[in-house]
């Protein structure tokens, strides 16, 4: 009995202290703020709604499958006479390699003709942010198109400009730095267009060439949750043939979208009209962020 005393009064000390250690270790551990994603949720006043979010999108669309095959086929007219196995590959497109389908995928197409050559593609880019405690997908993405907003020379968009005041200058004399009115009004002047200002447009021949007027590269309204155009034509060759290349940039939520047209024409004196160039880029495009809302 006296044996069995002593060890049961040997075994209450020691169950106190460990008890006592992990309250202790308890303690330590609970305000250390640690690496867990909601470790801020316990800091009094802390506001758990602000944590920035995974994007929208987790995946992207087989490249290949993801754009209008009739729109595709308006855009690359094929040759006569092609073989039916030759025009289905054309059109399937042939898709870019790719590391990891999840983050980048894209595919191409090419159609040529007597007179010109076609070629088309497109680009999938799902952007993720690695520092999600201070960046979501949303705005690394918004970051990721800025940058090429800007290589493309086009400025951010800014706010629409406050009305003109009701004392303003009369119509016949435009105040010092205001933009032309013409080119607000038609909403589709290029940024690297010419921005001498013309009060006769009628009466000024160097602002009115005889070629079809060029749209050029600006920011667009209403694809996606923004857009721009970058539209160049190459300069005239030995054909004096000029070759346009139109790509239409375009982000929905956290993943960016390029649409790139090109028409080569082989005949001289050929220019690829800029309007229906941009046009059909665009439908296209339009038929891809439709895609991305469904």
């Amino acid at each position: 009995m006296q044996r069995k005393t002593v060890r049961v009064r040997g075994v209450l000390p020691a169950v106190a202290m460990l008890a006592a250690l992990t309250a202790g270790l308890t303690a330590c551990t609970d305000g250390g703020g640690g690496i867990g994603i909601n470790s801020g949720d316990s800091k009094p006043g802390g506001n758990p709604g602000t944590t920035p979010q995974p994007g929208k999108y987790r995946s992207l669309p087989m490249p290949c499958k993801a754009v209008d095959g009739k729109k595709v086929k308006a855009m690359l007219p094929a040759a006569e006479g092609l073989a039916p196995q030759a025009l289905a590959a054309l059109y399937a497109g042939v898709a870019d390699p790719s590391y990891d389908a999840d983050r980048r995928v894209g595919c191409r197409w090419t159609a040529q003709t007597p007179n010109e050559t076609r070629l088309l593609s497109v680009d999938f880019e799902r952007v993720v942010s690695y520092d999600r405690a201070t960046t979501s997908d949303d705005d690394k993405a918004r970051q990721v198109y800025g940058r090429q907003l800007t290589a493309a020379n086009l400025p951010a968009p800014v706010p629409s400009a406050s009305p003109t005041p009701s004392g303003a200058a009369p119509s016949g004399a435009a105040p010092s730095g205001a933009p032309s009115p013409t080119a607000s009004a038609s909403g589709s002047a290029a940024p690297g267009a010419s921005t001498s200002p013309s009060t006769s447009p009628s009466t000024s021949p160097s602002s009115s060439p005889s070629a079809p007027p060029e749209l050029g590269s600006r920011v667009l309204d209403g694809l996606g949750d923004e857009a721009f155009v970058d539209d160049k034509l190459a300069a005239a060759g030995a054909t004096a043939a000029r070759a346009r290349t139109v790509r239409i940039v375009f982000r929905t939520s956290n993943v960016i979208v390029t649409v790139e047209y090109s028409v080569q024409p082989a005949l001289p004196g050929t220019v690829p009209p800029s309007g229906e160039t941009q046009d059909r880029a665009r439908q296209l495009a339009q038929a891809l962020v439709e895609r991305f809302d469904d």
